[in-house]
């Protein structure tokens, strides 16, 4: 076991607690605007599909759905946490960087935990969680996180990454207890009764973040001989996503493909439906699948279960499934990959 800092004091749950509520004021705090935006352009000088509005959308997110006190409370509420633990581990946590500040949760879980946090910051998202781990020491210099660059000296592991990544951490973390997180992606259900104000809430769930997110929806199962043409119609104000010189390239690339191979498929000018019993669809294109009955459709999706993130469907309809509209919007209890984290974390040094 190692501690990041000699004599640290030992913080109480409530004064951990104490700091992300901080954070989340002094993200909600107009007079920091420009510090945020400030980050925000940094981040995306860094990586430019995290784009200034995106950025500053997950900021938010995050100030909203995971530092509210009430919500935080709530949470902890659901576990016997220790005030002060006897002993503190440190977790390793490698961070993706797929979407901005992503790696943010596995952080709040292990400090919330009373653990300490090693954090492996993404290539990809450096900037962004590298401010809200520097605005969280300075709310509180005793949280235990330090930012490293190799996972040698840590007693556990959280990881996410690509299946190819995951098979490495397995094997060099397989004498530690770990998470390790493979690709995963989510799904839309669709009944025929949706209006054009769940459509819409649908193109966000797709197009946000530019779906490069394992909550955005990559697939769509849709009962036999589904009209799209109120789908396209709902989500026209969306396609200024299109203005996006990544986004563009990947869709004129996409669409050349399916051109000189002839595969069927629908365009609206910035997002394809094409037929495919696959999960994950390319950027700027999604998949979809038809039905006949429901009991055909959950048996598909029990096939498939260990590579889905999250379903969601009108009213939230489909048995756990989110409503339309609520896929990048994880309340703090829902685990990536359906695993609970803080349960994880809670039973370290456990039989």
């Amino acid at each position: 076991m190692i501690t990041f800092v000699e004599n640290i004091e030992k913080m109480t749950l409530q004064a951990r607690i104490n700091a992300f509520v901080a954070l989340g004021k002094f993200i909600n705090d107009r007079n920091n605007a420009p510090i945020l935006e400030e980050w925000a352009y940094r981040a995306m000088n860094q990586n430019n599909w995290f784009t200034l509005e995106n950025s500053l959308n997950a900021l938010q997110a995050i100030a909203s759905h995971y530092l509210d006190e009430q919500k935080l409370q709530e949470w902890a509420g659901l576990y016997e946490i220790q005030d002060t633990p006897d002993k503190i581990y440190t977790v390793g946590v490698i961070m993706a960087g797929n979407i901005p500040a992503v790696g943010f949760h596995d952080l709040l879980t292990v400090i919330i935990s009373g653990h300490a946090c090693a954090v492996k910051l993404s290539s990809q998202d450096g900037v962004l969680m590298g401010f809200l781990i520097k605005q969280l020491l300075e709310i509180d210099a005793n949280l235990d996180i330090r930012i490293v660059e190799m996972m040698k000296e840590v007693d556990a592991l959280i990881a996410t990454g690509s299946d190819n990544s995951a098979r490495y951490f397995e094997y060099y973390f397989r004498n530690k207890p770990h998470i390790i997180r493979k690709n995963r992606s989510s799904i839309a259900i669709l009944n025929g009764e949706e209006t054009t104000e769940d459509f819409l809430k649908l193109g966000y769930d797709i197009t946000s973040y530019f779906g490069l997110g394992c909550r955005n929806i990559s697939k769509m199962f849709v009962p036999k001989d589904y009209n799209f043409s109120p789908f396209y119609d709902a989500i026209e104000s969306l396609g200024d996503i299109f203005y996006h010189n990544r986004y563009k390239n990947n869709y004129d690339y996409n669409k050349s493909i399916y051109l000189v191979n002839g595969v069927p498929h629908l365009d609206n000018g910035f997002l394809m439906l094409t037929e495919n019993e696959q999960f994950v669809s390319p950027i700027s294109t999604v998949f979809y699948e038809t039905y006949n009955s429901v009991a055909e459709l959950e048996e598909k999706i029990a096939e498939q279960a260990e590579k889905i993130q999250c379903i969601v469907s009108k009213e939230a309809w489909y048995p756990n499934s989110l409503s339309l509209g609520e896929s990048q919007q994880p309340r703090l209890w829902d685990y990536a990959d359906g695993v609970d984290t803080m349960r994880f974390l809670l039973t370290l040094g456990k039989a």
